[in-house]
């Protein structure tokens, strides 16, 4: 069974912090019906919801990846890069707890942001230059390599996030908004993409691919590479560099 965390949108969502685009209007209303149509999604596609208690006072909170990591049985809290964002993982603990993982803590001087971290099966590619630091991810390679997995470190200095940057397909392969991807090289394999949105997708099998509806020329190509995109209106979330990763952490196979 896969297991989606997410955190509904708090009031505060158009205060949300921003690095590398400029402020736009943001429509708490509007945001609120995409996230649902979100849940929604997760939920048609077979994947059991639970939610993390929402916090009225972060106006990022919705963006729930960025506060817990998990590889195998094991949940890694971070500690955010930005400080107006530390009191999101407050909640998360009792959470990852209740269905069984095990729980592990980044500390200072450490942060780590979930959006940074992309895992492709047992390799997890971690940026570092925005929010995550070098000791946040020695710190995560202690917790995660013992378990199997090989970290190696992305430079990231164009994107908010790694995963704002690139995701992976099933079959490995990166795929990329190039304009804001430091180094294409550290990849194996790398696809750019058309258009920005286009870089994301949240993994549903080895063929359905959640991503936004905001990116038709993406989503044919994957089409055409013989994908099925699953498309989602996220839009109001992408005016604060957002994306389909962002809204849910995916603990898988519990």
């Amino acid at each position: 069974m896969t297991l989606a965390l997410v955190r509904r949108t708090s009031s505060r969502l158009a205060d949300g912090l921003l690095t590398h685009i400029e402020r736009q209007p943001v429509d708490i209303d509007i945001a609120r019906r995409q996230w649902e149509a979100y849940v929604a999604l997760l939920r048609e596609v077979g994947w059991a919801i639970k939610e993390v208690p929402p916090l009225e006072t972060c106006a990022d909170s919705v963006f729930v990846e960025d506060t817990v990591v998990v590889f195998r049985d094991a949940a890694v809290i971070t500690r955010p890069g930005n400080d107006a964002r530390k009191p999101e993982i407050l909640e998360i603990e009792p959470v990852v707890r209740d269905v069984g993982l095990h729980v592990h803590h980044i500390v200072a001087p450490g942060t780590l942001d979930g959006g940074d971290v992309l895992r492709v099966g047992d390799v997890i590619y971690v940026g570092q230059g925005g929010r995550t630091n070098r000791p946040g991810i020695e710190q995560f390679a202690a917790i995660v390599e013992p378990l199997g997995a090989t970290v190696i470190t992305v430079p990231i200095s164009k994107a908010l996030h790694l995963k704002s940057a690139v995701t992976a397909l099933p079959d490995g392969t990166i795929i990329g908004w190039e304009p804001v991807v430091d180094d294409v090289s550290v990849f194996p394999a790398f696809l750019a993409m058309p258009e920005e949105q286009g870089a994301h997708v949240v993994v549903v099998d080895d063929q359905r691919l959640i991503m936004s509806a905001n990116a038709p020329r993406s989503a044919a190509l994957l089409r055409e590479r013989g994908y099925q995109p699953l498309l989602v209106d996220i839009g109001e979330f992408e005016k604060l560099e957002g994306c389909v990763t962002c809204l849910s952490v995916r603990v898988r196979g519990i």
